[in-house]
């Protein structure tokens, strides 16, 4: 199958990431060029160094280094997981989620042009599939770019290949993309409820940024515990992978059910609203 067949047969994905490719591209680099200086300084400084006298970093740098275990930041596996829960890292998966999310309805409900496009031969659910299947796709993308990155840097490194399990790094890549999704849900939910865009984009900034805060708070404050369950970032724990390997599955199922309960919830909200108003 040829480029152009698919491109004919999944117009809206091609034309989505075709509009935003200038956009795509300056995040893959980017993520390229923090991942790999994450790689260097782990691989030049030893992680315990960076913590000065303290070898063992306070429960709550855990949140930094994504670990629900024993994994510090002051470690190998610690300080790569810290490049793959970093907020540049956040803020580079969040752009993606928000901005074509916020692309996949609310911004032709904002601009007027959703009418014209419900005049063509094309379903409601058509619509959000292709256009939901530009952001799994961009947000793949975003993370096979970290993923590989820092899997080169670990091949390169005797003392990091040494330290992080082989398929740790893919494991941690697959952990991303469940993440990616668990946020692309509700907010392509709130895209099919909107009029305006901002608010798609504001709601996949409070989602990440509450989810991680919450997180945050549940490590750091014994009485908050119990309330890291309630976020995304609880089940992502890229530290503890890449230091013991294993695919967690059950974290693994909890990301990807919130992602397609949300993804339903669009779905179905998408084909009870009224558009015209």
């Amino acid at each position: 199958m040829t480029p152009g067949t698919v491109s004919r047969r999944l117009p809206l994905v091609w034309l989505a990431l075709h509009r935003r490719r200038r956009m795509l591209t300056t995040l893959v680099l980017g993520m390229v060029v923090f991942e790999t200086l994450i790689v260097v300084i782990a691989g030049t400084v030893p992680p315990t160094e960076l913590f000065g006298a303290r070898r063992t970093p306070p429960g709550a740098f855990k949140a930094f280094s994504g670990s629900n275990s024993d994994v510090s930041i002051a470690s190998y596996p610690g300080l790569l997981g810290a490049g793959l829960t970093h907020p540049f890292w956040i803020a580079l998966q969040l752009t993606v989620i928000g901005s074509l999310g916020a692309a996949a309805v609310a911004a032709d409900v904002e601009s007027g042009t959703i009418e014209l496009l419900m005049t063509r031969p094309l379903s409601r659910r058509r619509l959000l599939a292709e256009r939901a299947g530009a952001l799994i796709a961009a947000s793949v993308l975003l993370n096979a770019a970290a993923t590989l990155t820092v899997a080169l840097g670990v091949a390169v490194s005797p003392k990091l290949r040494d330290a992080v399990p082989e398929g740790g790094v893919f494991t941690a890549g697959l952990l991303g993309c469940a993440l990616a999704f668990c946020l692309t849900g509700p907010v392509l939910a709130v895209s099919a409820l909107s009029r305006r865009r901002a608010h798609v984009i504001g709601a996949a900034v409070a989602f990440g940024a509450a989810g991680f805060a919450l997180n945050f708070v549940a490590l750091a404050w014994s009485p908050a515990e119990p309330l890291r369950y309630l976020s995304p970032f609880h089940y992502y724990a890229p530290g503890d992978v890449l230091a013991h390997g294993g695919v967690p599955w059950a974290a693994l199922g909890v990301l990807l059910g919130v992602g397609l309960l949300g993804l339903l919830a669009a779905f179905r909200l998408l084909e009870r609203r009224d558009l015209a108003i």
